[in-house]
């Protein structure tokens, strides 16, 4: 009996089609599970071809949603000047009866959504539920990721975009007002962004050495950011205004600290598990500053693949091969 494996282009992911809110209630699913300890998850091992550059490995095993993989994801800072993706690599989904790759398919379009979600589902618990000013530091993937998924958690009114980019920025402005009806302002400065936003979202490539654009006296009372960049965008100052931070795993956390980054950061209050589960409150007043700095888990993967994997069974999508 010969084995097969499903093969999913990058256009075959896009063509699922699989909608912002089911990968956010698929998140919810698994931060639950994790809660409780049923979850498999080794801290993500990676090498570094470059400056800023890196590699990376990311299993987990989600035996609730019989999903187990890995992801073997690239990020690059220079692939935009040469025409290329920032992030690229591929999802391998294997049975969990037999070990057989069932899957293999381009991680490219599930790491920017499944980030988006891990965003909102941090928020819900650590923003203010009437949140409706959101800025975007980082115009590129990232940050339009982040605010699709955060516009299906609130109702945003403005968004203040700010990008060295500046094609970037318009294009960005361009997508949020056509496909999602959002009113946007491009700012000039990375400080016209942040005050006055009650979210904010840093989208920017991961850097070990900080830039820390984003100075003490800018992150508003009551306001809630995510890090998708690590803590790239901010000052060791700026992060100590922060009256809760918190992660999405500790254990990840405090791996990536040994390969230098993270090297001045608040103590973490609690990973997004105990948030969803409730073992520890998320925000508590309306003037606390929060902040979720989310690494990106192997667990959002294969929450998310799954749901594509049987979306593409049932529109015949993809390419079988012999294994």
């Amino acid at each position: 009996m010969s084995a097969k494996c499903l093969y999913l282009s990058r256009a075959d992911v896009e063509a699922v089609d699989l909608g912002m809110r089911e990968i956010v209630a698929a998140l919810e699913k698994m931060f639950l599970e994790k809660a409780a300890g049923r979850v498999e998850m080794p801290p993500k091992p990676g090498i570094h071809p470059g400056a800023d550059a890196f590699i990376h490995a990311m299993p987990a095993f989600i035996p609730a949603l019989r999903s187990a993989g890995v992801k073997w994801v690239s990020g690059f800072p220079a692939n935009p000047a040469r025409g290329l993706p920032y992030i690229s690599g591929l999802i391998v989904l294997n049975d969990v009866d037999t070990g057989f790759p069932k899957a293999v398919m381009d991680c490219t379009w599930i790491t920017a959504k499944r980030t988006g979600a891990a965003t909102a589902v941090a928020a819900r618990r650590l923003a203010r539920p009437e949140s409706g000013a959101l800025g975007i530091l980082g115009c590129g993937v990232q940050g339009r990721s982040n605010m699709e998924a955060l516009d299906t958690v609130f109702a945003l009114k403005k968004i203040r975009a700010y990008d060295p980019d500046a094609g970037a920025a318009a294009s960005f402005k361009k997508e949020a007002e056509a496909r999602f009806g959002l009113a946007v302002d491009i700012v000039g400065t990375a400080e016209a962004a942040v005050r006055g936003s009650d979210i904010v979202v840093t989208a920017g490539p991961i850097l070990k050495v900080p830039h820390a654009a984003i100075r003490p006296g800018w992150f508003e009372a009551g306001a809630f950011a995510s890090l998708v960049d690590y803590d790239s965008y901010w000052s060791r100052q700026a992060l100590r205004e922060a009256d809760k931070f918190c992660t999405d795993d500790i254990a990840q956390l405090e791996y990536v600290k040994t390969q230098g980054y993270f090297e001045d950061i608040p103590p973490v209050y609690a990973d997004l598990a105990e948030l969803v589960a409730g073992i520890k409150p998320g925000r508590e007043s309306p003037r606390e500053r929060t902040i979720a700095c989310n690494l990106g888990l192997a667990l959002d993967d294969m929450a998310t693949a799954p749901l594509v994997y049987e979306k593409a069974l049932e529109r015949r999508l993809g390419a079988w091969l012999e294994l």
